[in-house]
């Protein structure tokens, strides 16, 4: 292996990014493999026990291993983002500058006299984001790609989930880069790291609007072949953009896999690698593996407390899927009739903190009961088993004493015992079966766009409600895919705040957390929620 340290690579306006090359010893030209964001590109990382990739001098954070890929033959290309690391200027992560910047690194490196012309993108997370964006831009140079469980729309994906700011994940996740630049090793490199007012500006644009172009994929504008790698557990940052890529993107060189656990151990898993590597041996070497040929779909189909096993498809959303409405009953069911008649229920739109209060203040944000608060429904306990693999949407009628209304849906799978069956997460934590998430006011939907599995909200506007209004609105539930055993039970939770597993994807909604929320169920209302049924 060579190792050249501190590149610098030349940016349009005269600006140096620094980065790492780790490519074969021996002579010849080879394809390249990088990644560009702010998570110090030689920082090194130290691995849990039980990744199948072990610790080493090269190993760091979500990017790939060199001991693994460099004999295999690829080089390694790893670029410290502007105002981070070793690269000096002003950070701005996922900004249309940073695409630009990726653009110029990825030319940059496809003309050196080791590489063979040919760049592929991968890493997870940041560095999968920053894939999408630097895409819309259709970089000659870059021929392949695998955003490894990454947002594609900052908006939807990331910042407003259902118009909701994910206040918990942002906040933390920007001071925590903050502090690793300015109080640790890069701040002599870095000086003007985290000098913008980045997170006003995502407060400040609360609407989707022509301040997001830039950092939403633009689907018509990719022609690069991807592997989109999501997660199931990704609910609240990850899993929404990989599938909506695969959805939407008119290209039919792409691929979706949906894994499970956490965001780092099937990337660094055996079986994990070796899609990757057929996937960049295809693209960037010219190997006809009959990658293409295989079905386009892989799946990890979960069977309940991280049991699961792999399956392939030819579609997705799966064309044999089932669309089944379970309708919602003010006795807490969920059936497949309708009620007759038209019911209620209502809940506080505040849940008590563990300080006994309901207002605006931080910790009624942040420590809501919120086991305690809004409505809950229960189905059956199913007899055989039951396979609900796909998207889903939970269509509801509303109204409110406030002028908006904040709902947090939360899928759980209860046993015949009444316990939670759950997931592990994406960053390790423990997880139920789906989330999703609606403030009332945005409730405009995008005709085109828009399914009856996938709701698709504008987020351009507010439509205020008046007291009493009664209104239909469908919320976006991300794709899942579980396996209920027989005797188990769905749980379907409506509430006015974060429900459980929310963390650490948690949001700030302390300006409707007064009044009374009303579901109306039954009747002329066709409360349901629509589940992707599989059959065996």
């Amino acid at each position: 292996m060579k190792v050249e340290k501190d590149v610098e690579i030349p940016m349009r306006d005269g600006a140096m990014l620094r980065a790492d090359v780790l490519r074969p010893a021996r002579a010849g030209r080879v394809p390249a493999i990088m990644n560009l964001g702010i998570y110090q590109k030689d920082k090194v990382w130290i691995p849990p026990d039980d990744l199948e990739e072990k610790a080493n001098a090269h190993l760091v954070w979500e990017a790939a291993n060199p001991q693994w890929w460099i004999p295999r033959g690829y080089a390694l290309v790893r670029v410290d983002g502007r105002g981070s690391g070793k690269s000096p200027g002003r950070t701005n992560p996922w900004s249309p500058e940073e695409a630009l910047d990726f653009y110029d690194a990825i030319e940059w490196v496809a003309r050196q006299p080791w590489c063979n012309g040919a760049v592929g993108l991968s890493g997870i997370s940041y560095y999968a984001m920053t894939q999408w964006l630097v895409a819309n831009l259709r970089p000659p140079s870059l021929k392949a790609m695998i955003p490894w469980e990454g947002a594609a729309d900052l908006y939807r994906d990331f910042a407003f989930h259902g118009g909701i700011f994910s206040f918990g994940f942002s906040v933390n996740w920007y001071h925590n880069q903050m502090a690793n630049h300015l109080l640790g090793r890069p701040q002599q490199a870095a000086t003007d790291a985290f000098a913008g007012d980045w997170l006003w500006d995502y407060m400040r644009h609360s609407l989707d609007g022509d301040w997001y172009y830039g950092r939403q994929a633009r689907w018509e504008d990719i022609r690069v072949p991807f592997l989109s790698a999501g997660n199931w557990s990704g609910m609240g940052l990850h899993l929404r953009g990989n599938s909506e890529a695969f959805v939407r993107s008119p290209l039919r060189t792409k691929k979706l896999r949906l894994h499970a656990g956490t965001h780092i151990h099937p990337y660094h898993s055996d079986e994990g690698r070796r899609d990757q590597l057929r996937w960049f041996d295809y693209w960037l070497k010219g190997e006809n593996n009959g990658v293409l040929r295989e079905p386009p779909v892989k799946l990890e189909i979960r069977h309940g407390g991280g049991r699961s096993v792999w399956r392939t498809e030819r579609g997705w959303p799966l064309p044999r899927t089932r669309w089944t409405k379970y309708f919602l009953a003010a006795n807490g069911t969920l059936a497949p009739r309708r009620p007759r008649r038209s019911q209620s229920v209502d809940y506080p739109a505040a849940a008590m903190t563990r300080m006994g209060k309901a207002t605006g203040t931080f910790s009624a944000s942040t420590d809501a009961g919120a086991a305690q608060s809004g409505a809950s429904f229960f189905t059956a306990p199913f007899e055989h088993a039951m396979e609900i693999t796909g998207p889903l949407s939970l269509t509801l009628w509303v109204s409110s004493s406030t002028r908006d209304m904040d709902l947090f849906v939360t899928l759980r799978n209860i046993d015949p015992d009444g316990k939670d069956v759950l997931e592990t997460g994406q960053q390790g934590q423990l997880v139920p079966v789906a989330k999703g998430w609606l403030r009332a006011s945005h409730r405009a939907e995008d005709p085109n766009l828009s399914t009856p599995w996938r709701p698709y909200h504008l987020h351009r506007e507010r439509r205020w409600l008046t007291k009493g209004e009664i209104v239909r609105l469908r919320v976006e539930i991300w794709p899942t895919s579980i396996v209920f055993a027989p005797g188990h039970r769905l749980r379907l939770d409506v509430q006015p705040r974060d429900g459980l597993g929310a963390a650490p994807y948690t949001h700030y909604n302390g300006d409707y957390n007064s009044g009374t929320n009303m579901l109306h169920l039954g009747g002329r209302f066709d409360s349901h929620l629509l589940l992707p049924m599989i059959p065996d």
